[in-house]
């Protein structure tokens, strides 16, 4: 069974499922595998960004978009075991290798630059589910459902947000900003991280665009005289923060 006959829309995954709670952080430079992986893990369930390069997957991760890393070893510019070797220390979170040659020496260097795992190309869908799912349970990296900052409630499985008792009326570009923006209160997120977030490798609108959404999400928030929560880091980007 190959990679494109392993899809099944028909059985989504279950919501109490490891899947279910994981979002996948999809790293290659062929779009033709990169799409065909996002859809077919979609379909099991997970929820999926893609980058088409190292430079493109750093500001994800540095969003704390992922919960686990699967990235392919030949990619130009920065490899993937470079890349590897670059984030393991500063990032806490299971790395998948993906590579299209099964040579001891390639495997072993991947995992002497921090992998965890390593899958040879062509693989079927279903060992790569099974494979992602492992990594989850060891390291013990289920989403959380909800998340929260001072009186603002965000629930990822039922997709609504809440300011006290009031529910928000976001937009999925907004809800996805305010995600993100929860998920490391305090912290900055910066304007290309906020543009990767929204759009990933899609052609990205004028970054003006981001200072729309910022402010259509300010509004809902602060919506009946409520304080500001989304500071703005001028010339960085932006955080949850207490007025």
């Amino acid at each position: 069974m190959n990679l494109l006959e392993s899809q099944k829309p028909n059985q989504p995954a279950k919501s109490d499922s490891p899947s279910a709670r994981t979002r996948v952080l999809l790293v290659d430079d062929d779009y033709r595998l990169l799409t065909t992986l996002s859809r077919g893990l979609s379909l099991r369930g997970f929820e999926v960004d893609t980058a088409e390069s190292a430079g493109k997957a750093l500001p994800l991760l540095e969003a704390s978009v992922a919960d686990i890393l699967i990235l392919d070893v030949a990619m130009p510019g920065i490899d993937g075991i470079s890349f590897c070797r670059l984030i393991r220390d500063r990032f806490s979170l299971p790395i998948l290798m993906l590579t299209a040659r099964d040579d001891v020496v390639d495997r072993v260097a991947g995992l002497e630059a921090g992998a965890d795992d390593y899958l040879v190309k062509p693989f079927a869908l279903d060992e790569l589910v099974a494979r992602i799912q492992a990594l989850v349970r060891r390291f013990d990296v289920p989403r959380r459902r909800t998340l929260a900052f001072q009186d603002v409630l965000l629930d990822r499985l039922r997709w609504v947000a809440f300011r006290g008792d009031e529910a928000l009326p976001l937009t999925p570009t907004e809800f996805r900003l305010l995600e993100q923006l929860l998920t490391q209160p305090g912290h900055v997120v910066s304007r290309e991280a906020v543009l990767a977030i929204l759009w990933g490798d899609e052609a990205q609108p004028d970054t003006n665009a981001i200072d729309v959404h910022v402010k259509n999400l300010r509004r809902k928030l602060e919506a009946g005289g409520r304080p500001r929560l989304v500071q703005t880091v001028r010339g960085i980007g932006y955080k949850l923060q207490a007025s």
